[in-house]
């Protein structure tokens, strides 16, 4: 990556510190090739920091009396990419972003965020409307998907009350898109919708009415606000990537999410940079330490279930040949048998050893007994024995061979819908360790694939196939994979079936 802007103090090189990654994880999904993502990232981290000190000097210059209308430092960085890839397709160099990008940059939707204020997505004006703090609080924990722990350390908090906090920064967005939707509805047909909408939010267990969900299907301002507006569900962190990126908000989100669960998964919580550098190793070997006893435990608990199911259950002729009193060769002793046979205690009981029995006068070998009591009870053959198996495992070759376990669990989500389009979201949890991966579905309304990430689309009418990138074909046992998609839509947008991943199928 092209060098970055020089700090001019130990909190520019803090943010420039936490926010490297984040710029160049949107910066990756406006261009065409990882060259020109680290180039587009450089600049536009160079281009955002002039933005951060000129605001900083505003806000220094106006007092504590009013805080100024922008964006916390980290939005403001990422539309920073946005604007540095409008000015690289201006000036020639548009072949080196991603081709919807440009098609975007020409379409009305860019046209808003040039335009005046009361245009502009409401969710941009309600994060811009907020304390420069509060806006940080919700967009680190809402879009970034860091923990609230992590949060708490990087804006200086208490832990112990971030939680509610943030929950209340989330009302008070909520009620900045209220009145910015509610005072000035996008268009006058609008207006009687806008107070509907405000009315059925403020009750969450209230139905939506089918005249607001047929307006909310056609209008995609009125759905962004019912996006911000809703108190629960996903919607709010869409609504934020969206408004405040613009193009490729949900992908984004989508990857800030991804690398929450990888952090996690590896045991970090947070960005590398998150914490001292001292704080670390304890906690990790500890772990290590934990998880490697439990996998031992696990593989002698292993050996021994597989030594006693291979345990000889029947005699064999070289058993009978062997001395009266002996197993394989060794003395065994054998208690004298009780005058009543005692009960069988309840549940499976595993025999320390397993003892021949003489053979029968037709030279059959009865059943094994499970206890050395029961051995003693009688040489007598079962009037009625069980076919027995040989003592050698590799003799049971007729036994019918054990089913495969499921290959994989599907998650499906729809993270949005517009009247002719969605995005969507594919998780797959696989149970075996994978090389490589390709997972398969059918749409049954003739719904079609526009864009993919994480993966490579095919698609054969309604049968689609998902395949895996260079950098994430290799999948642990027991992990999830996750890929993400735009589609079209016409007549209707029932969820897709016939998940198959690597030709089996998937619960």
């Amino acid at each position: 990556m092209p060098d970055a802007p020089s700090p001019k103090d130990a909190a520019e090189a803090a943010l420039l510190a936490e926010s490297r990654d984040t710029v160049l994880s949107y910066a990756d999904l406006c261009t065409a090739g990882s060259e020109a993502a680290a180039r587009l990232a450089a600049e536009a981290l160079d281009h955002g920091l002039r933005e951060v000190r000129a605001a900083e000097a505003t806000a220094a210059a106006r007092g504590s009396a009013r805080h100024p209308s922008r964006l916390p430092r980290v939005p403001l960085l990422l539309t920073a990419v946005r604007t540095t890839a409008a000015a690289w397709e201006e000036a020639g160099q548009g072949h080196e972003l991603d081709g919807d990008l440009r098609r975007w940059l020409h379409s009305d939707r860019a046209a808003r965020y040039a335009g005046p204020p009361p245009g502009r997505p409401l969710a941009l004006r309600g994060l811009r409307d907020m304390q420069a703090a509060d806006a940080e609080l919700l967009w680190l924990a809402d879009v970034e998907a860091l923990p609230t722990a992590v949060v708490a350390r990087r804006l200086g908090l208490d832990p112990a009350t971030v939680s509610d906090e943030l929950a209340q920064v989330r009302e008070v967005f909520r009620d900045r898109c209220r009145r910015g939707h509610v005072d000035a509805p996008p268009s006058a047909g609008c207006r009687a919708y806008a107070r509907l909408l405000d009315a059925v939010t403020r009750s969450p267990g209230a139905d939506i009415p089918d005249d607001l969900s047929h307006h909310l299907t056609t209008c995609p301002d009125c759905a962004e606000a019912a996006a911000c507006l809703r108190p629960h569900g996903t919607g709010l962190p869409a609504a934020l990537a969206s408004g405040v990126l613009g193009w490729g908000g949900h992908a984004y989100l989508e990857r800030r999410r991804r690398a929450a669960e990888a952090r996690l998964a590896a045991g970090r919580p947070g960005p590398v940079d998150d914490g001292p550098a001292d704080a670390a190793p304890d906690g990790t070997r500890r772990a290590r330490l934990v998880r490697a006893g439990l996998l031992a435990t696990a593989v002698l608990v292993s050996l021994l279930a597989l030594t006693v199911s291979l345990m000889p259950f029947g005699a064999t002729a070289e058993d009978a040949a062997a001395p009266a009193g002996t197993v394989d060769g060794r003395a065994a002793t054998v208690p004298s048998p009780p005058a009543t046979p005692p009960p069988s205690p309840a549940g499976p009981e595993t025999p320390p050893e397993t003892l021949p029995t003489a053979p029968t006068s037709t030279g059959a070998t009865p059943a094994t007994p499970s206890t050395p009591a029961a051995a003693a009870q009688s040489t007598a053959p079962d009037p009625d024995p069980e076919p027995q198996g040989t003592a050698t495992p590799t003799a049971r070759a007729d036994d019918p061979p054990p089913r495969d376990p499921a290959a994989c669990t599907v998650r499906y989500d729809l993270a949005g819908q517009w009247p002719d389009g969605f995005q969507a979201a594919v998780s797959v949890t696989t149970g075996s360790a994978l090389d490589s991966w390709q997972v398969a579905w059918t749409f049954p309304d003739g719904q079609r694939v526009d864009r993919m990430w994480d993966a490579t689309p095919a698609q054969d009418g309604s049968r689609v196939t998902a395949t895996a990138a260079d950098y994430n074909r290799s999948v642990p046992a027991g992990s999830t994979l996750t890929f993400g998609f735009l589609a079209t839509w016409h007549d209707g947008n029932t969820p897709p079936h016939d998940f198959t991943l690597n030709g089996r199928d998937c619960a």
